[in-house]
């Protein structure tokens, strides 16, 4: 095994360019492979992590409530407290239309939304100065409000400043109880992640002249909850509704399933895709293989007349295409991974050879120099030794 090691790196090694471009196809492939699937699962992984930064453990519920047909804060309430093993928080979300203003100074972008004192805990974000919405302020419906830093920084300055000060929504004066700490530097700007409002959805209510909550955002406890919790919604939402057409109940868990479910598909859809220059590269090797074989019909007729047996030649020819190919692969992992990098910089995503791609492409590529290096191995070990001494 070592000696047919040797003889086939030293006709590798002798035959350069021939070498190389057996070896082309099969970097090629391997780059390929590595590239289109690392790429893919970088860059679905990075709007995954969007989707988990949103709460992993969020369940939305939307109602098109009508007079006749329709879901009470009472029954929202009720259902949640008679699983309250499920939960962590609930929260009506009412988003009102509205003219943010202070003094001379307005925000038309700004997002003004209701909601209870569990929302705090269940956006995941931080106050940095005062308090969140409490029961007292949702009760009382008390004019009261939480801005984000980019509505602080606009209309008075800076978060600190703006604590106890007074802005008004649509002509009507709330007092700024708290400030959160910024969500996303990146989209400091108007409309972005740090351009809200969130008041009591008591007062909310009376804004946005809605009879009806139409949103609800709950969180699980557990997400091992999740499928007892959409359906138990969904079952509750029917006996109310008496049908499926006038709401709708979404688990961000399950989003985040489906969407690695379609990661998944969509990688080995790309990789069986590239590995077909895997193939075209393994009848590359053959071809070269055979021409090997041919070129070298005389020194396997001398090896034959001393005495070495087919299995000898045969393991030698095998071995030189598995050597060819691991070279290649070898390389096509170096290449893959630079371009990796490479376009994932231009992208701005995180993006790496992932191991599977890494170990998928390189088992394919030694095992195509196997495969494909079989039949001329055989060609070789079956030459009759007198008809291969009288080839020039």
């Amino acid at each position: 095994m070592l000696q047919s090691f040797k003889l086939a790196v030293n006709s590798i090694w002798s035959n350069k360019m021939r070498s190389f471009l057996t070896m082309l196809g099969i970097i090629i492939g391997v780059a390929a492979v590595i590239v289109l699937i690392s790429i893919v699962s970088a860059y679905m992984g990075s709007i995954i992590d969007s989707f988990t930064s949103m709460g992993a453990n969020k369940i939305n519920v939307f109602a098109r409530n009508m007079n006749s047909r329709h879901i009470t804060e009472n029954d929202m309430y009720e259902f949640f407290d008679e699983h309250a093993e499920w939960f962590d928080g609930i929260s009506p979300s009412i988003s009102v239309t509205s003219t943010v203003k202070k003094g001379n100074e307005s925000l038309d972008q700004t997002t003004v939304t209701g909601v209870s004192e569990d929302y705090l805990k269940i956006d995941g974000s931080d106050i940095q100065y005062g308090r969140g919405i409490i029961y007292s302020d949702v009760a009382g419906r008390s004019t009261v409000c939480v801005i984000g830093q980019y509505v602080a920084s606009e209309l008075f300055d800076s978060a600190e400043a703006s604590l106890g000060e007074s802005l008004k929504i649509n002509g009507r004066p709330f007092t700024v109880v708290g400030v959160l700490e910024m969500k996303d530097e990146d989209s400091f700007e108007e409309g972005g992640s740090d351009d809200f409002i969130w008041i009591p959805y008591t007062v909310a209510i009376t804004m946005a002249r809605n009879s009806f909550i139409n949103s609800w955002v709950l969180t699980s406890s557990d997400t091992d909850y999740t499928t007892e919790i959409v359906q138990g919604l969904k079952d509750m939402l029917f006996k109310h509704f008496k049908s499926t057409n006038f709401y709708n109940v979404n688990a961000m868990n399950s989003i985040i399933k489906e969407l690695n479910t379609q990661v998944g598909t969509l990688s080995v859809m790309l990789g069986g895709i590239a590995g077909i220059s895997l193939l075209v590269a393994g009848i590359g090797v053959m071809n070269i293989m055979l021409v090997s074989v041919t070129e070298r019909t005389r020194e396997i007729g001398i090896r034959k007349a001393v005495g070495a047996r087919q299995g000898v030649i045969m393991q030698q020819f095998v071995i030189e295409a598995a050597v060819t190919s691991m070279l290649g692969g070898i390389i096509g992992i170096i290449l893959g991974a630079i371009v990796t990098k490479s376009i994932g910089a231009a992208m701005d995503i995180d993006a790496y050879p992932t191991l599977a791609a890494v170990l998928i492409s390189f088992s394919v590529s030694v095992g195509i120099g196997l495969i494909f290096g079989y039949l001329p191995a055989k060609r070789a070990a079956m030459l009759n030794p007198i008809d291969a001494l009288r080839v020039d």
